[in-house]
């Protein structure tokens, strides 16, 4: 079985100017976990739900011990609102961003008429869930590891039959 048996053919895809709050309801609303960034029908990135994730993490606390001076016990106060306030600007500035900052652009693509366990050892391999299928330089689908297994499954199905 080939990879274009069981791929979405003509998967939604953003282009990298796409805000990230336009692209996170796109990946709920489809209930998927990633889609692929074209431009001019050319597979340019793919952007995932951890990728969207990953801008919501915060620097760690750091673990050493530290006693103010009489003078910090005053400024500590003052610093810590201001870096409330830039924390809570970064958070409102997420959604804005354009994806290209947070997408993957060193993309792994399989070609179509590639067998499905070749592009599942691929994902295994990479660690990846999702390979954008590309033909003659243009996205022409999307396949992930859910599609390879229905596959499998099917596959083995008409065996036992």
């Amino acid at each position: 079985m080939k990879v274009k048996d069981v791929m979405t053919p003509r998967p939604i895809t953003v282009t990298p100017e796409t805000p990230v709050s336009q692209v996170s309801l796109l990946l709920k609303k489809n209930r998927i976990g990633g889609i692929p960034v074209a431009k001019d029908g050319k597979a340019v990135g793919i952007v995932t739900e951890t990728d969207i994730l990953s801008l919501l993490t915060m620097p760690e606390i750091s673990e050493d011990l530290w006693l103010p001076s009489p003078f910090e016990v005053i400024e500590i106060p003052i610093r810590e609102l201001m870096n409330w306030e830039k924390t809570k600007d970064a958070l409102s500035d997420v959604g804005n961003k354009p994806i290209s900052e947070v997408m993957s652009d060193d993309l792994i693509c399989i070609a179509p008429d590639v067998d499905i366990e070749e592009a599942a050892n691929i994902m295994l391999k990479e660690g990846i869930a999702r390979l954008p299928v590309v033909a003659d330089g243009e996205l022409v689908g999307i396949v992930t590891r859910a599609d390879l297994v229905r596959g499998l499954g099917a596959r083995y199905g008409d065996v036992e039959e």
